[in-house]
């Protein structure tokens, strides 16, 4: 079938072996495993071409994978000499990955799918490999030179070439090559159930209303982040105030058609991803800048609110360990903003986003002048905490940004448990952040074929989802890089069987 770039459908895609609701990651990999298997595909992409990719264009790219050692990594990336010879990248095993995610769920993650999704991490990145997508080196976001090497921390090593963008890029490509039509523009309302099961889609093109019949429907729309009523509703009040980090699309449209047609709300509704971002960024993502207005770095500053006062233990745990929670914490701070500040030590260790142009910074070269320029802090309280943190950092122990160092501060009310450094190297920076939201938690029961449960945890013919709309697996926090593999993996297994799983004949009524 042919690729459409915008606009209602041919005639002929008025039926479709599989309808795909959702063009990001997860959607895409449904509908490329989905073509794979035999099906006819069409994917329904709600936002126009040029903002096309949902959450998934957004995204740095990385993606949290299983490898024993460097003979896995090179199964995604072609090594270079160079790489061999200057980089630590150690393991991650497949308890490495399963002990993470409990343990910053706190042990509520759903087993099966955290089971799977770890297993299948592998396996699909190498498939997602064959597909045509491009993996590198995270060097820039997930690796310290130290002592000569360069070692990767938290478990991280691989990321997507050209970040979200070149993933949504490469996957639609590759879609393309297989015949795989996308309609842009194509925002799906509800869903056609019939004789009992789940048999098409009726989607919205402009004034237009037409319905998709297709044997299965995969939803893959992602969360209810961009809607500010539902984030109300579900993650409590102030959360209308929470700037979104990606997609305006992402309303809750698929979770709610499910639920519709009887699907069971499972996972963490209260719970989301969100993270420091630029307070001065737009209300929604800009593609343009994509997650430039994230500020990663905090680990190595000292974090304050608006009283001048630290809030977070900075250094409780590697940044992708913490960064998903803490954009909450800020969230509840005196006018949902805070400061991070960094003295001349780390300014080597900052992330690209910190040196943008859209960036909120501030500069000077004395802590009480550095005070004077942030904007609302209460500057006498700030100048006080600096000075009380200085005096409590350890420093009879090394630092290291590649290791959880122990280098942390003694005594304070709120200690910092690992890379505490004096601020006392001027200049002195100071970036102001607010709270960015990435993707709610909460969402759609599946079980292990993708299959999307009802109330009764019955599955319901002919509905499959896959992506962030899929509940159960991150409570609270979330491990980085955790997302955009759980969408690869089960969009490519909702592909598989949504293609195999042919309707079941209606019986006729016996005789009597």
């Amino acid at each position: 079938m042919p690729q459409s770039s915008e606009g209602v459908p041919h005639q002929e895609s008025e039926r479709s072996d599989v309808v795909v609701v959702g063009g990001g990651n997860a959607g895409l990999c449904a509908a490329l495993s989905a073509r794979e298997s035999g099906a006819r595909v069409t994917v329904l992409e709600r936002a126009p071409f040029e903002a096309r990719g949902g959450n998934s264009a957004f995204t740095a790219g990385i993606m949290r994978v299983v490898f024993s050692g460097v003979d896995d990594i090179e199964d995604l990336v072609e090594l270079t000499d160079w790489d061999r010879g200057n980089s630590d990248f150690g393991s991650y095993s497949r308890d490495d990955f399963l002990h993470d995610l409990a343990r910053v769920t706190e042990f509520r993650c759903d087993p099966d799918l955290a089971s799977i999704l770890v297993d299948e991490s592998l396996p699909t990145l190498r498939w997602m490999r064959e597909k045509g997508v491009g993996f590198g080196l995270s060097y820039r976001r997930q690796a310290f030179e130290h002592q000569g090497r360069f070692k990767f921390w938290g478990g991280l090593a691989v990321e997507t070439t050209g970040g979200g963008q070149g993933l949504v890029d490469a996957l639609t490509e590759a879609a393309g090559g297989m015949g795989i039509e996308i309609l842009y523009g194509a925002r799906a309302e509800r869903l056609a159930h019939t004789g009992g099961r789940v048999s098409g889609v009726e989607v919205r093109f402009g004034d237009e209303l037409r319905e998709i019949s297709a044997d299965a429907v995969i939803l893959a729309a992602g969360g209810f982040q961009a809607n500010t009523e539902w984030r109300t509703r579900y993650l409590g009040p102030g959360w209308d105030l929470a700037k979104v980090r990606g997609t305006r699309y992402n309303t809750g449209d698929g979770i709610a058609m499910a639920l519709d047609v009887g699907a069971k709300p499972y996972g963490n509704w209260s719970g989301c991803h969100a993270v420091a971002w630029d307070r001065n960024a737009p209300d929604v993502g800009d593609l343009r800048v994509g997650d430039g207005f994230q500020k990663h770095s905090y680990p190595f500053s000292v974090m304050v609110n608006a009283r001048g006062e630290r809030f977070v233990d900075e250094g409780a745990d590697f940044r992708n360990f913490t960064y998903a929670k803490y954009g909450q914490r800020i969230l509840e701070q005196p006018g949902q903003v805070a400061w991070q500040v960094f003295d001349q030590k780390v300014a080597h260790l900052l992330r690209d986003e910190y040196h943008i142009r859209e960036a909120t910074r501030v500069r000077a070269d004395s802590i009480e002048e550095l005070a004077g320029r942030m904007e609302g802090i209460d500057a006498a309280r700030f100048i006080a905490t600096v000075a009380e943190y200085n005096a409590a950092v350890d420093q009879s122990i090394p630092f290291d940004p590649n290791v959880k160092d122990g280098r942390g501060t003694r005594g304070l009310p709120l200690p910092k448990s690992n890379w505490a450094n004096m601020l006392d190297e001027p200049p002195f920076e100071a970036y102001q952040v607010t709270c960015g939201i990435t993707f709610t938690f909460g969402g759609l029961h599946i079980d292990e074929r993708a299959r999307v449960l009802d109330v009764e945890d019955n599955s319901i013919p002919g509905l499959y989802a896959c992506g962030e709309l899929v509940g159960g697996l991150f409570y609270f926090n979330y491990p980085g890089g955790s997302g955009l593999t759980a969408g690869s993996v089960f969009g490519r297994i909702a592909g598989a069987n949504a293609a195999v799983d042919a309707p079941v004949p209606v019986a006729e009524p016996s005789a009597v």
